[in-house]
């Protein structure tokens, strides 16, 4: 009988000892796996910050917790107008906006919406959809002669339009041309690189961006060449996440929902807005 309870005794801490063995061996290899996807994701923030694409850094930020889509806590906020405070109203069907105190009227006039178009993202899955969105938000900052970073959209847009392909030209990139010269980034530039070693900034605009052997070129944020002037006018209300109330370079577009979003005044509507609207001030839009 002794012998019995003895077998199962050593039969237990051979058991146990498996056991244990196992476990240490998973946690081992958890820890392998979490010091290599640790690598991994310190190489691609240092690969986005070399870059420059913060819009992506500050998603992967958003989605990790450390910061907040202050435009979702806009929406969610209590939709009622204040009774004696100023506040901004635009009405998407309407295109129009308004500049109130309580129920008194300051300011109204046309503005262009969101065009409400999808666009299919390249080499992507999903779409961007040009809707100005819904809700109440708030008027975060204000800013004259703004300069227009163009989203990835801008380019797929133009690629299409003029049956083009596309090129996502990053930092440390070489692009060849057909007389032999290069399209690289030159410290804040993107440039044409000659065969004898002369460089060229490139010069462009709306509707006159980088196109090299029917590729538009889409520059890496942070160059120059991605900051336009002028598109959006000469005064801008941010509102969050890339949304604002600006003025435009194409007024004739005023009264249509043709934007990718943003809401559009004239340039002589904005400035007066500017002028009066302060930092802080509900925006109602519906």
């Amino acid at each position: 009988m002794q012998k019995l309870v003895q077998v199962f005794r050593d039969s237990s801490k051979i058991a146990w000892g498996v056991v244990l063995a196992t476990i240490a061996v998973l946690m081992g290899s958890s820890a392998l796996l979490l010091n290599a996807a640790e690598a991994r994701y310190e190489r691609d923030i240092h690969r986005i910050g070399f870059n420059e694409n913060w819009e992506l850094l500050d998603e992967i930020r958003k989605q990790a917790g450390f910061m907040t889509d202050s435009l979702e806590e806009a929406l969610e906020a209590s939709p009622e107008p204040p009774k004696n405070q100023a506040y901004l109203v635009v009405s998407i069907e309407d295109r129009r906006v308004w500049y109130k105190i309580g129920d008194s009227t300051i300011y109204t006039t046309q503005v262009a919406v969101g065009s409400g178009k999808e666009l299919v993202r390249e080499g992507e899955k999903g779409t961007w959809k040009f809707e100005t969105p819904r809700g109440r938000l708030v008027v975060q900052a204000k800013e004259e002669d703004p300069m227009w970073i163009p989203p990835d959209w801008h380019f797929v847009e133009l690629a299409r339009k003029k049956g083009l392909g596309l090129v996502k030209l990053t930092r440390g990139q070489a692009i060849p041309t057909a007389d032999g010269a290069t399209i690289t980034v030159q410290g804040n530039d993107v440039v044409k690189r000659s065969q004898d070693g002369r460089t060229t900034a490139f010069d462009v605009e709306e509707d006159r961006e980088i196109i090299v052997g029917g590729n538009v070129i889409i520059p890496p944020f942070g160059t120059n060449q991605r900051k336009y002037a002028n598109v959006l006018g000469t005064h801008r209300l941010l509102l969050g996440d890339g949304y604002a109330l600006h003025g435009t370079n194409k007024p004739e577009s005023i009264g249509q929902a043709v934007s990718h979003g943003c809401i559009r005044l004239r340039n002589a509507d904005i400035e007066h807005l500017f002028g009066i609207v302060e930092v802080g001030t509900p925006v109602f839009i519906y």
